[in-house]
């Protein structure tokens, strides 16, 4: 059934989005993840073997989120509380949102766009120029449309709601603990590297999903650039909408006031970039879920 309701989800999700009226009445199931999250850290992250108590987190993590999604699918409703749920935690509409709101926070001045995109990324933003503030927009974008859309709904084509609501956790898990600071090196080895092995697959697909979406066949400069990120996986998505849109992203940045000067990925690009880039890359999202759309119904229909 998981097939047939993948699109109906992901429709659903493109047209309500995050009812904000909702969300401020109850806690958004990702909110529950990380309070989960939380409690597991404040209880486990301390003393001897953290290592171990990170990966008894996680595992308590999957069986926690897997028993709640098996037990939503299994409400005899012909699957509607399932699709609702499942739409719920896919995230294209926001995500298109928060990126277009760093454009036209950017075309007012660059301090609204330097605030816009500090809520959607984690690097240091006092100081960041234009094409600082658009490079990192576009960036955001392409990692969280695989981590928010493209990993969600290829776990739940894999195995339904539970399988999407363990990915859900871990990847909230790791966005929380899997750090490489004194606290997490250890407790949050597990949550990073099984967040790494569940995004494996998405990651990539993303980047296939981009660049077909955009008539771009040649997978060289994409895999050429997508192995240059520190992330296993993020480089994917980066690389084919650096290559798309011909901008250069990556390159230097600042992190807690140290910088850092990562490699260009597709360094061939424009770098003068500003909000039209910005607006170019949330249309790249809309073109790369509506291929992803046209998959679910094909598979749906097999």
């Amino acid at each position: 059934m998981s097939a047939s309701l993948l699109a109906p989800a992901m429709l659903v999700d493109a047209a309500l989005g995050e009812p904000g009226w909702l969300w401020n009445r109850w806690p958004h199931p990702a909110v529950l993840m990380g309070r989960a999250v939380e409690w597991l850290d404040r209880r486990l992250n301390r003393g001897e073997g953290r290592k171990a108590k990170g990966v008894v987190s996680v595992i308590l993590l999957c069986l926690g989120a897997g028993l709640i999604g098996g037990l939503i699918a299994a409400v005899p409703d012909f699957g509607l509380l399932e699709l609702i749920v499942a739409a719920i935690l896919l995230a294209q509409r926001s995500l298109s949102q928060h990126v277009r709101a760093v454009a036209d926070a950017l075309r007012l001045s660059l301090a609204d766009g330097r605030r816009a995109v500090a809520m959607i990324v984690g690097r240091d933003t006092a100081n960041m120029t234009r094409p600082d503030v658009a490079r990192a927009a576009i960036e955001s974008a392409a990692e969280n449309l695989s981590d928010g859309v493209i990993a969600p709904a290829f776990w739940f084509l894999v195995g339904g709601l539970p399988a999407m609501m363990i990915y859900k956790a871990i990847n909230t898990a790791d966005s929380m603990v899997g750090h490489r600071t004194p606290q997490y090196e250890s407790y949050g080895w597990a949550s990073a590297r099984l967040d790494d092995v569940l995004n494996w697959i998405p990651a990539r697909l993303t980047a296939v999903l981009i660049a077909v979406a955009h008539g771009w066949f040649d997978s060289r400069p994409i895999r050429r650039d997508a192995v240059l990120h520190r992330s296993p996986n993020a480089g994917w998505p980066e690389a084919a909408m650096a290559v798309v849109l011909n901008v250069s992203l990556s390159g230097p940045r600042s992190y807690h006031g140290e910088r850092r000067d990562y490699p260009w990925v597709w360094p061939e690009g424009r770098r003068d970039i500003g909000p039209d880039e910005i607006d170019a890359a949330v249309l790249a999202l809309w073109r790369a879920w509506g291929a992803a759309l046209v998959i679910a119904l094909l598979i749906s229909l097999v």
